[in-house]
């Protein structure tokens, strides 16, 4: 028993409550009951995968070596995780890069490529630099969080889907399902990102019929023949039909499905021979998924349930905790259908939904989505708010704790201090997500008209000469250049 004491200073130290759900404290109560031969979830502590104990639990006894060793033993896991999370954002950022690059190439606006090219860096490394460097992650290490691993195993697994790695992808995905819930809805964009791709056009646009229509323009400037020749000899050489530049690959979805099925069945082997004698799978359902739908646990946290639950009568509580929940549920499908074709943006507006709308919310949720925005900071640089959001993020980082403090410890505050905190925080995330949807379909809408009339316009390359195509495409590209941002107009 001496030998798996706890160091309760230390636990008591790291207890940060916006930091991590569950804490490493709950983690060591969770392993002590083990060791003791009771389940692990037989204390009101430990909610979490019996698997995390495998991994966290050794480091929460006497025998890491004392206080420093202890400190320095927990967060070197995370800072593990945070940085295998940022390699794997560099490598998705340079697919979305390349992908978005056949796009250009796909209407001979290789010329923009090279340029920026040399000029910009890419998205990949800055989203890295921007994940490491975030105080919401660097935050989550120092307080013991766990969401380092379930950030880094939903990285994985938007790695394996745009790589089309199908077992990477589905390990990535159970993982991060089994240690938390919420993951479960990025199937959807892991599945389209396999089958249709991680960023092509909407297929109206590159219908093999827009390119046969009657050329309309007479006049043709001789300045703007030589751009154009390069755009009509890119389309004349590729095969524009939707079914073979952007086809469904129903193989890629029955493959998920199959590894899904067999890393569930994997996961739950091991957690039936780890807690087996200790209640069985069905105690491991009941005290982490019905813990996380039921909200049993009302301690303050950066979300809205805690409050809202406290005061709710018991006869409305399953009313309103159906309804709770179901506000994920209900964004899922329009998203959907209109994200359908950038499973990436997709996944980033889920994950910002789900930490905002999460029963037990964490800092290290809101580091995941913003270490995924930047992958995008190229479509949106001309997003509104970003000096109040900035505002919104630093103040509720700094007074989050200060309101704590004065209405726990001190005595001077009550609830609505630091539940007004939680209330701002959840108002900056909305913001934020209808901010970056909005421009997003604007550019979207915008963009696709201006493409569209020039696929439109364009004339086919069989009947008509082919001088007076290069100078329209030419034109229509020179004039383009100075109206829009070209980078944008894919989308």
């Amino acid at each position: 028993m001496g030998k798996v004491a706890l160091n309760m200073k230390v636990l008591s130290a790291i207890k940060i409550t916006e930091a991590a759900f569950p804490l490493l404290y709950a983690v060591a109560e969770g392993y002590w009951l083990k060791h003791i031969g009771h389940s692990p979830y037989a204390g009101s502590a430990y909610h979490g995968s019996p698997l995390l104990l495998a991994i966290f639990g050794p480091l929460t006894t006497s025998r890491a070596g004392g206080t420093p060793a202890l400190k320095l033993s927990l967060s070197f896991l995370c800072v593990i995780a945070d940085l295998a999370a940022a390699v794997l954002l560099v490598e998705i950022g340079r697919h979305l890069q390349f992908a978005q690059s056949k796009q250009f190439s796909f209407l001979g606006l290789t010329r923009l490529i090279k340029d920026e090219g040399r000029t910009n860096p890419g998205v990949g490394e800055i989203a890295a630099m921007f994940y490491l460097w975030n105080p919401f992650t660097i935050l989550s290490c120092v307080g013991g969080c766990t969401s380092s691993i379930e950030n880094a195993m939903i990285i994985l697994s938007l790695y394996g889907a745009v790589t089309g790695n199908v077992p990477l992808a589905a390990f990535g995905w159970v993982i991060a399902t089994h240690c938390s819930l919420y993951p479960a809805i990025l199937l959807i964009p892991i599945g389209l990102s396999l089958t249709v791709g991680i960023d092509h056009p909407p297929k109206k646009l590159f219908k093999r019929a827009n390119f046969c229509e009657p050329f309309t323009k007479e006049s043709v400037s001789s300045s703007s023949l030589a751009s154009g020749k390069r755009i009509v000899a890119s389309c004349a050489e590729q095969d524009l039909s939707t079914e073979t530049s952007f086809k469904f690959e129903a193989t890629k979805l029955r493959d998920l499905m199959i590894w899904c099925t067999l890393w569930w069945a994997y996961v739950l082997i091991l957690c039936k021979i780890s807690v087996g004698k200790l209640g069985g799978l069905q105690k491991m359902f009941s005290e982490t998924y019905g813990f996380i739908l039921n909200v049993e646990e009302l301690s303050p946290n950066l979300g809205l349930f805690w409050y809202f639950f406290t005061e709710v009568f018991d006869f409305f509580r399953p009313f309103f905790l159906l309804v709770f929940h179901a506000n994920i549920l209900f964004m899922i499908l329009p998203l959907t259908i209109r994200l359908h074709h950038r499973p990436l943006f997709l996944a980033f507006v889920f994950c910002s939904i789900v930490a905002m709308l999460k029963a037990y919310p964490s800092v290290g949720d809101a580091a995941l989505y913003l270490g995924l925005m930047p992958l995008f900071i190229t479509e949106l640089t001309g997003m509104r708010f970003t000096f109040f959001l900035l505002n919104g993020y630093i103040g509720v980082a700094l007074l989050s704790p200060v309101m704590y403090n004065l209405w726990i410890w001190r005595g001077t505050g009550n609830a609505n201090f630091y539940f007004a905190m939680a209330l701002s925080y959840a108002c900056v995330q909305l913001i934020l997500l209808v901010e970056s949807g909005t421009y997003k379909r604007k550019q979207t809408y915008y963009g696709s008209n201006v493409e569209h009339k020039f696929l439109k316009n364009i004339p086919s390359a069989r009947g008509q000469p082919f001088e007076q195509v290069a100078g329209f495409a030419g034109s229509w590209c020179d004039c383009s250049l100075d109206r829009i941002n070209l980078q944008h107009c894919i989308l």
